[in-house]
């Protein structure tokens, strides 16, 4: 376990309060965000990044004044401290100055001076496990400005230190740094793995509540996972399990998709799209893939379990009309997500079989190839032998 305590600094909270205010359609929580991002802009003395978002609040000289001279203020003392250690003390007291400064210019929301600050740091840090957390705050400033490049440098950075004898806490913790990361970039799968491997030793409150972790851990889970690991690893955790009452729509979305109540699972699903896709600054460019997704998951398992079902079962089980099922269902077959047929006449859907069978849909191809080839062939031969005949 880490000696030292991991400050929460950049706070991820702030940027979030910042896509909801520059979010329409997210009206409805405009008032909470406001208040809450500046409470915290207040709270860590975060001059240059209320300075740049100025436009999204309520102008406040006083405010903006205060900010500035609190931040002089610790500056001062701040580099007067280095200036002291360069010139009398040590290498720990050196590095111990360099930290603070740069851990300071990280808390404000100063990007540039905070990295450049943090990568002298880095630099100067002869500890392994100090150096680990300084390119775990190199990936939340990169996660808070949505910076792929510096995420990547700070997750590769972190990888090599931690290989090179890291202790279990910072490599669990980095798991949750490259799941969320993979998460943002929609890597549902690889996110899924890394998510699930921490959630029983999940530590990283520096980057995400404990809450807000097990709600991603069963969102990208919840896509991914077969329906037997779906019952071992999410239905039947205790760690999700113990969560699950402060966000039931994910209880209901997993046990739903598991028991085979479909139309409670496209409830469940509408309204998490509504309650933590769309809303958060990480999914929401990926929530109608999600919702797609997670439709074509329900509907495959359904299908799987029947020969033909006439649409009109289908919409009751879904809860939803027919002639939403038979568009979406026409959409996801001739795109080949779905293997089945539509019989509109008959208003019946009928699975393919021999598509089950990955090695038998290849032969199926493989065969469909050569006889076209075929015949292609021995029509060229009629014709040659009717010119020479």
């Amino acid at each position: 376990m880490s000696e030292e305590v991991v400050l929460p600094i950049p706070n991820l909270s702030v940027p979030q309060y910042v896509f909801i205010l520059s979010s329409p359609s997210l009206s409805h929580l405009h008032a909470e965000s406001q208040k809450e991002l500046i409470e915290a802009i207040t709270k860590d003395e975060m001059t240059p990044y209320y300075t740049s978002i100025s436009a999204l609040l309520p102008s406040d000289p006083v405010l903006l004044e205060k900010l500035q001279e609190q931040n002089k203020k610790s500056l001062d003392a701040i580099d007067e401290k280095l200036k002291k250690a360069e010139e009398m003390e040590g290498e720990t007291e050196i590095s111990d100055a360099l930290r603070e400064r740069a851990n300071f210019l990280t808390k404000i929301g100063e990007k540039e001076k905070a990295t450049e600050a943090q990568k002298l740091a880095l630099e100067k840090t002869p500890g392994l496990g100090s150096r680990i957390d300084i390119a775990l705050t190199l990936v939340r400033i990169g996660l808070f400005w949505l910076d792929r490049e510096l995420i990547g440098w700070g997750l590769e950075k972190a990888e090599t230190l931690i290989n090179e004898g890291g202790d279990w806490d910072r490599r669990n913790r980095l798991k949750v740094y490259k799941g969320l990361h993979l998460l943002s970039i929609r890597q549902f799968s690889r996110a899924s793995g890394l998510l699930l491997d921490a959630i029983s030793t999940f530590t990283a409150t520096e980057l995400l509540s404990y809450n807000d972790f097990v709600a991603l851990t069963v969102i990208s889970s919840a896509l991914t996972l077969s329906r037997v690991d779906l019952k071992k690893k999410l239905i039947s955790s205790p760690e999700v399990i113990s969560v699950l009452p402060d966000i039931p729509t994910l209880g209901e979305l997993v046990s739903s998709l598991y028991e085979c109540h479909y139309d409670k699972f496209f409830r469940a699903l509408a309204t998490l799209e509504q309650t933590h896709l769309i809303p958060s600054r990480f999914l929401n460019p990926h929530a109608r893939f999600y919702t797609r997704e997670m439709r074509v998951l329900a509907y495959k398992q359904l299908l799987q379990s029947y020969k033909s079902l006439t649409l009109d079962s289908m919409a009751t089980a879904f809860g939803v009309r027919a002639d939403f099922v038979d568009n979406e269902l026409a959409r996801f077959i001739s795109s080949g997500r779905l293997n089945a047929s539509i019989d509109r006449v008959n208003r019946i859907v009928e699975t393919s079989r021999d598509s089950d069978n990955p090695t038998l849909g290849l032969k199926a191809s493989a065969a469909d190839v050569v006889i076209k080839q075929g015949d292609l062939v021995l029509a060229s031969a009629g014709r040659l032998s009717r010119v020479l005949g």
